[in-house]
């Protein structure tokens, strides 16, 4: 069991629009093995859809807040509400493994000490994506686009105050096309100022993958594509990192006709043109 020494977490859940996701989630916050957190529920829905999720959950310490649309947005709403020295900021489609809370506070509370950890997601069967990493490594701005994933992000609040609000015209629900990686531009910004931040894959969260083809694919690809263009402009990245993000998906186009694929390969040639636009659209801080 999670014991007293260790660090306590603040659990940032934004959510809209949806109930049976939220509910499993708290469901799975309920069975921790480390009682020391306190969700905070970010509420974007315009009913009370959530009342009676939380009404089924008393023994789980929950402050509520409302903003305005936008994931990065309800991100914001909560900093000023953060007390304590951990924070994860899981989605409202994920769950944690029982003891996920107690393994997460105990590699902050060794050594070295990290200042942020990153994991990856599993589906219901324990698989993951190809592009995880097996080992642990350091999370520096050249390799963070494999290494950051939005639900698995654990920082210690110095960072985050450190760090500030999220990027208000990257990720869901921002009216931009810049609809993902608020968490990867977050993980550069911590690891600019001098954080040190480690990859581990055995901190998982559950999160079931969508399978998805034909223009849902293509569109996951432009917009998911925007970010990267996005980013790799604000954060000036060397000429050799841009030509090496823009010729990635054109071999992954070649592999997948190879294969007989002109689906995938359709949502590579969508992912390079989403990179090419983010690119040109994107200011440099």
């Amino acid at each position: 069991m999670g014991g007293p020494s260790l660090p306590a977490w603040d659990l940032v859940v934004c959510t809209v629009g949806r109930t049976a996701e939220p509910a499993r989630l708290l469901d799975s916050l309920t069975g921790q093995t480390h009682r020391g957190f306190r969700v905070v529920v970010v509420d974007q829905n315009a009913d009370e859809r959530l009342t009676p999720l939380l009404e089924r959950h008393p023994e789980l310490d929950v402050l509520r807040l409302t903003s305005a649309p936008g994931l990065s947005r309800a991100r914001n709403a909560a900093l000023s509400h953060l007390r304590a020295e951990l924070v994860a900021f899981p989605d409202d489609d994920c769950t944690y493994p029982h003891d996920l809370l107690e393994r997460a506070a105990r590699r902050f509370a060794g050594e070295p000490s990290p200042d942020a950890i990153t994991g990856r997601d599993v589906d219901s069967a324990g698989g993951g994506s190809r592009s995880w990493d097996a080992e642990r490594r350091l999370v520096t701005p050249a390799n963070v686009w494999y290494h950051g994933l939005s639900a698995a992000v654990f920082l210690r609040r110095s960072v985050v105050e450190r760090v500030g609000a999220f990027d208000e015209q990257l990720g869901l629900g921002s009216g931009t096309p810049w609809s993902s990686s608020e968490e990867v531009d977050y993980l550069i910004r911590a690891a600019k100022l001098g954080a040190r931040i480690e990859y581990d894959p055995e901190l998982a969260v559950q999160h079931e993958v969508r399978t998805l083809d034909g223009a849902a694919l293509r569109a996951i690809g432009k917009s998911e594509g925007g970010s990267v263009g996005y980013l790799l402009r604000k954060h000036a990245y060397p000429s050799r990192t841009v030509a090496r993000m823009l010729v990635r998906p054109v071999g992954g186009a070649v592999v997948s006709l190879a294969r007989l694929d002109p689906a995938r390969a359709a949502f590579h040639i969508a992912t390079l043109g989403g990179r090419v636009r983010g690119y040109a659209s994107g200011r440099a801080d």
